[in-house]
């Protein structure tokens, strides 16, 4: 049963050929549904279709792409996230199309414009959708077909998309192939690992999911137990089993290529390595591949991991035997920061059969002992490893040797290694061998994890903040056991240790809130993977290189000597040496332009104490130019110069620069001042070098600072978030529009602030849409439009010009004598002051002089003329050319 709507848009043909096409489309829309062609230059018009189909009872919104001809082609199925909708897969799905695929997108039940309850991919909910869909591809006339009724089809999406695809795959022999993204196994196992309760992320699925009402009404009671209990029950348990992959594991028999995310606390690499146990053992071929991101955040290589899809498909669904569909594993590597752009550098390694998580063990020797201690009474503080739902990717940070974990005294022990005489790269899961002991009969949950340790102990890098849990039964208590750690990807140096640590609670999980005491004993080494077999990517040669040997000689020494000129760092400018800002020259274009400019020669200066609002429309360059100023992009040319020194990025001077962009993300759980602290802890920088008291003294957040920051209003947050772009007290503070959000209230607040840090001699940088704020607290302006400077001084000087006169009397200024003046020669307008003692009067070709002596000629008691025009209207009349 379809419901279609017709509607029609397109673009143009670009040429007459492409007339017919046109037609042809027209002509199929005599049949209802929703058409749209997307026009290109290089690949074929790719036409959508957007219907209601009833594929399994319930209305689910579908979108269908098809370009270029009318011959067969196979089908693709792409699903979508928890919590989004077809429309997320959009871009994907043009592409395939193009590439001559018929592809099929669809909100699954209960999100988007679908009908239904969430039913977490059920098999008569869900999985019985897509085989509806699969039906109506069968009938579409340009779908290829294996036989009457079956389509030549694939599937793929991420996460709850891919598990779809894979259980699809299960139960329904028309699947093909499929290629699942960050998925699930057993959402069990994922949720309820060893039967601790995944708490957070359990929470973060019922909340994007539109609350527990939009669930079918099983899961609603089920997740309310569990979250109540803070433990999962067998019910539970075998609920989700039920609508996991892992439950037709015996019937999965396709070409499966297997994305999982190393930044992944949600879905690890062990629900990938589970995978492809079962779908190899069935006999068909698999490939797995470990992508930099996950739902942790990250890299997701978007367009690296749609390429290899499209490449699997077709092998698989086209039949192309030529084509090269990867290795059977692979790796993204990340190590080290890209001076010219800041971006992480990224290298594959590969093997040509898949290691699993556990080859090539290698034992590490670790100090010896018994450790004790607490659970302490309602699991809190918790310990903090991974954080769900804070963007960024804080995982991503472990690879780039930076540690941001937390555990408490007293909760934890931990065993070492000596150092490392080389390096040993961990590829997979290490295990350990220990005796667990609960007090008084208790089940023990501890949290495992393996820090790399820097060679002065100061610095702890938790590989993809990744802790794996444990619930230990009275009767697994008292002897060895071995305990699986978190399977990572990850380089350890030589001259660090390994650091096996067991905490007693960790802020994602749910740990038991009477407390305990526990000790634990290592019973023999560590054992990590190394993946002998897996060997890592040379770094891609430049193209000279193969090119004739005198030509490539040339091009190395031209590149040579351009890279000296842009890397080497200009010697310090010591005239500029108490200059907090200096920008000379500074151009920036737009990516793969050669003429489109978003800074183009923009040159100002900024000085001690001063507070300079950085102005312009949209499109401006305001943010290009911040972002150069903070390193975080370098410059096509120009300079800047902080304090003297040039800017590059990870120059030393930025250590005096703190920059508020975009908000900050905080703990809610912890208190304001912990979660500054915790920061800082990161930067590892002396705590004696933060500064908090002061910072904190000059955002005045009072005794807020000891509550949870869930408790925050949106003021109170927007001045913690200021407070810690100002530990260390930078001499430069950036604020990039600190006032969104805020009521007028907090916006005064926020107003003052700043003025309370520029009165020390620090300078402060703010870009605000709100003129009238930044008329109030600013010194200086830089007003820019369209990548230039349009004009930079002191704020009275700016507002101070122009045709507006503000003239005021020592008597309230009657209306009928206001309409007096407002209609003498040459003057636009006369309009009286809110409290009436006084007129703002529009010069329309009359001079100062003339309205002076006519102001007394009609004994207006005058006290004072002077010029004055508001911020917004000098700012319009700045952008506008002076037309405004």
């Amino acid at each position: 049963m379809e419901t279609p709507t017709v509607r029609w848009r397109r673009l143009l043909p670009r040429t007459p050929g492409r007339w017919a096409a046109a037609v042809a489309v027209l002509a199929v829309l005599v049949g209802g549904g929703t058409w749209t062609a997307v026009a290109d230059d290089g690949p074929p018009a790719v036409q959508r279709e957007d219907r209601m189909l009833r594929p399994g009872g319930v209305e689910i919104d579908t979108s269908y792409f098809t370009a270029g001809g009318s011959g067969k082609r196979p089908a693709v199925l792409i699903g979508h996230g928890f919590g989004g909708s077809k429309n997320d897969v959009r871009a994907q799905a043009e592409k395939l199309a193009a590439d001559g695929y018929a592809v099929l997108t669809w909100s699954a039940r209960g999100f988007g414009k679908s009908g239904g309850a969430i039913s977490l991919n059920d098999p008569d909910g869900e999985v019985k959708d897509v085989s509806g869909l699969i039906d109506w591809l069968a009938k579409r006339p340009e779908v290829e077909l294996d036989k009457k009724g079956d389509p030549r089809v694939g599937l793929t999406g991420a996460s709850y998309g891919g598990a779809v695809s894979l259980l699809a795959a299960g139960h329904d022999q028309r699947v093909d192939a499929i290629a699942p993204v960050i998925t699930y196994w057993n959402l069990a196992d994922a949720l309820f690992p060893d039967g601790v309760f995944k708490k957070l992320w359990a929470g973060i699925f019922i909340t994007t999911g539109g609350g527990c009402e939009k669930f079918e009404k099983q899961l609603c009671e089920m997740y309310e137990r569990v979250a109540v209990s803070g433990k999962p029950d067998a019910a539970a348990t075998k609920l989700l089993a039920e609508r996991s992959p892992s439950a037709v594991a015996d019937r999965i028999k396709v070409p499966s290529l297997l994305l999982q995310g190393q930044s992944d606390s949600l879905f690890p690499l062990g629900q990938a390595d589970a995978m492809q146990k079962a779908i190899s053992a069935n006999g068909a071929p698999v490939s797995v591949d470990w992508i930099s991101g996950g739902h942790d955040g990250g890299d997701n290589e978007t367009a690296r991991v749609e390429g290899r899809v499209g490449s699997w498909f077709d092998r698989y669904l086209k039949e192309e035997t030529g084509t090269d569909t990867g290795p059977a594993f692979r790796v993204t590597r990340t190590g080290g920061i890209d001076s010219t752009d800041g971006a992480a550098l990224k290298r594959g390694a590969s093997s040509d059969t898949y290691p699993g998580l556990r080859s090539g063990g290698r034992e590490i020797a670790l100090g010896e002992g018994t450790k004790t201690f607490r659970n302490p009474a309602g699991s809190a503080p918790p310990a903090i490893s991974a954080v769900p739902g804070v963007g960024g990717g804080l995982s991503q940070l472990s690879s780039l040797g930076v540690g941001l974990s937390l555990d408490f005294p007293g909760q934890f022990g931990r065993f070492e290694s000596a150092p490392l005489a080389t390096s040993v790269h961990v590829t997979g899961t290490p295990t350990a061998r220990v005796t667990v002991k609960a007090t008084e009969g208790r089940d023990a949950v501890l949290f495992g994890k393996v820090y790399d340790v820097s060679p002065d102990g100061r610095q702890q890098v938790l590989p993809s903040q990744l802790v794996a849990p444990y619930r230990i039964t009275p009767d697994q208590q008292g002897k060895p056991i071995e305990l699986a750690l978190p399977a990572v990807d990850h380089e350890f140096d030589a001259g660090h240790r390994m650091r096996l640590v067991f905490s007693a609670t960790d802020l994602g999980y749910a740990s038991p809130a009477e407390p305990a005491t526990y000790t634990v004993t290592a019973d023999g080494p560590l054992t990590v993977p190394t993946a002998p077999a897996v060997t890592t990517a040379a770094a891609a040669l430049p193209w000279w290189t193969w090119g004739l040997p005198a030509a490539a000689l040339v091009i190395a020494a031209a590149l040579l000597l351009t890279a000296r000129r842009r890397t080497a760092t200009p010697a310090p400018d010591p005239e500029l040496t108490d200059v907090p800002l200096q920008i000379t020259g500074l151009s920036k274009k737009y990516a793969k332009s050669v003429d489109r400019y978003a800074v183009r020669e923009l040159s100002f200066r900024v000085e001690k104490g001063q507070v300079l609002g950085l102005l312009g429309p949209n499109g401006a360059g305001k943010t290009t130019t911040l972002r150069m100023l903070m390193g975080l992009i370098t410059p096509d040319e120009g300079e800047i110069r902080v304090f003297g020194q040039a800017i590059r990025p990870g120059a030393p001077v930025l250590s005096r620069v703190g920059a508020f962009v975009e908000g900050a993300g905080f703990l809610p759980h912890l208190s304001g001042r912990a979660n500054l602290d915790l920061y800082w802890q990161a930067t590892g920088r002396p705590a004696e070098d933060a500064y908090i008291d002061e910072a904190l003294e000059i955002a005045g957040l009072g005794d807020a600072l000891a509550r949870a920051v869930r408790t925050y209003s949106q003021g109170m947050r927007q001045r913690l978030a200021i407070a810690q772009a100002m530990l260390g007290m930078p001499d430069l503070l950036i604020l990039d529009e600190p006032t969104n959000g805020l009521d007028p209230p907090q916006i005064r607040e926020m107003r003052d602030v700043m003025i309370r840090y520029a009165a020390g001699g620090r300078t402060v940088i703010v870009s605000s849409h709100l003129l009238s704020e930044v008329e109030q607290s600013c010194t200086h302006l830089v007003v820019m439009d369209r990548g230039r400077l349009v004009q930079a001084g002191p704020v009275a000087e700016i507002t101070g010009s122009g045709d507006m006169i503000l003239v005021t009397t020592a008597e309230e200024v009657s209306e009928p004598l206001a309409e007096k003046v407002a209609s003498l020669p040459g003057i636009g307008s006369a309009v009286r002051l809110d409290d009436g003692r006084g007129l703002l009067v529009r010069l329309d070709g009359a001079t100062t002089s003339r309205l002076v002596a006519d102001l007394v000629r009609l004994d207006v008691p005058v006290t004072g003329v002077g010029p004055h025009r508001r911020l917004e209207d000098a700012f319009l009349t700045l952008i506008s050319g002076g037309a405004a």
